[in-house]
């Protein structure tokens, strides 16, 4: 890999071991990938996917550590994951065991490290740090040092910025030293696509569904998606963005999609068009039939099929501010016609601590809660880890959590009734 002189002098030691190790890091990653030299770090905030204080991550604070001691801290203020633990959640006493004793044992000490790393503030917690009320929203043509998939894709194809799908700790390291290894969605060619998506559904597709469907087929290639734009009202609005949050989540976890590009919405396609499209791209059409075919190929893996839910999980990714007002309307409307008062299913909406700060300050917030639902800022995910969780009947509309859990995946309708009337 070509070097340039300051980043060879890192390499040498000149700023330090430790600050030599993390280079030496970044070089050997980028090799691996085929990356001929290392480009700057631009963006004014990274983002961290490892926001858990798990027991067994004994090394990565060691490693924090000796980054501390050196004085060798992001270069950025970063946000990170969800908190992985909510007392406002339900959780039985062995959940609760298993939890505090075997899991997340290193919470409190992990945060104190990432504070003294660059944390942006305390409730810099969240998968969707790009939201304004987050504050880390990337500009266009930004290079990032991100992990989070969900945020990646994001970044990518709806900010237009260039990140990589980095792992955990390496996306820190990234920030730390200031460069990373150019390849991939940092390249020109790197974001061309090499499918065509077709949609030529009769309604509006269900975003989750959606992304399933192309993330399964496409695996970890670009898409470019025809015919989507019709159906978000033709422009980037934040109904659209919402949208394509939950929709680029499904395609991240159901396949490894790190970048979509969707005709007149998204800013590459608006001004590229199908220029970004290879010749010898291959052409998927997805159609009701096969939403359909591709809902009815989820498995249930929970012991009992017929199991009564006893959770409901909204919100991962963590939900915008305009869907928690969107729900709480649909959820009082549902529960008027059900002629119940409450949610019947113990249900948590997750969002940002920003979102659920600007939220509270709505009288949405009072609407909400008279509902029974929980708002929280907990990482479901994080939650479902929990093998006593695992064996919980939990429903969801999230195919990220589906894909990583026991969690049984419904269509947002599907679960609206469920929660509100019971039954299927």
């Amino acid at each position: 890999m070509k070097l340039t002189a300051q980043q060879q002098a890192i390499l040498d030691g000149k700023s330090g071991e430790t600050l030599a190790k993390v280079m030496e890091t970044m070089v050997r990653y980028g090799e691996i990938f085929g990356a001929e030299e290392m480009v700057e770090v631009t963006g004014n905030y990274n983002h961290l996917v490892t926001s858990f204080g798990l027991k067994a991550l004994k090394p990565v604070y060691e490693l924090l550590d000796k980054l501390i001691a050196e004085g060798d801290i992001s270069k950025q203020k970063f946000s990170v994951d969800p908190r992985p633990m909510d007392k406002n959640v339900p959780s039985n006493l062995i959940q609760n065991f298993v939890f505090n004793t075997f899991m997340y044992t290193r919470q409190e000490e992990y945060e104190k490290q990432l504070q003294k790393l660059g944390l942006m503030n305390e409730d810099a917690f969240t998968c969707t740090c790009y939201m304004d009320e987050v504050g880390n929203t990337p500009k266009k043509g930004e290079v990032l040092s991100w992990a989070e998939s969900s945020a990646v894709v994001y970044a990518n194809s709806v900010l237009g910025a260039r990140c990589n799908r980095n792992s955990g700790i390496i996306d820190l390291m990234g920030s730390i030293v200031g460069y990373v290894p150019k390849f991939g969605f940092l390249t020109d060619e790197g974001r061309k696509a090499k499918w065509i998506v077709e949609i030529k559904t009769t309604k509006k597709p269900e975003a989750q569904l959606l992304g399933s469907a192309i993330g399964m087929k496409v695996m970890e290639d670009v898409p470019y998606i025809i015919g989507l734009d019709k159906w978000l009202d033709g422009e980037l609005n934040d109904a659209a963005k919402t949208y394509l949050k939950d929709f680029g989540a499904a395609t991240a976890s159901n396949g490894a999609v790190g970048l979509y590009h969707v005709e007149n919405i998204t800013p590459e396609a608006v001004e590229e068009g199908r220029s970004l499209i290879l010749e010898d791209a291959k052409t998927y059409v997805i159609d009701d039939a096969e939403l359909q075919r591709v809902y009815d190929s989820y498995p249930v893996i929970w012991k009992n099929k017929e199991a009564k839910p006893k959770l409901c999980f909204m919100g991962c990714p963590h939900m915008s501010l305009e869907q928690l007002k969107t729900w709480t309307d649909k959820v009082e409307e549902a529960l008027k016609a059900a002629g119940n008062s409450k949610v019947v299913i113990p249900t948590v909406f997750t969002a940002s601590p920003g979102v659920i700060k600007a939220f509270k300050e709505t009288p949405y917030a009072k609407r909400l809660a008279d509902t029974g639902i929980i708002l929280s800022y907990i990482c479901p995910l994080m939650y479902m880890n929990n093998p006593m969780s695992e064996k919980m009947p939990v429903i969801t509309s999230s195919n990220k959590l589906r894909t990583y859990t026991s969690a049984r995946y419904y269509t947002d309708d599907e679960i609206l009734m469920q929660i509100t009337k019971g039954g299927k």
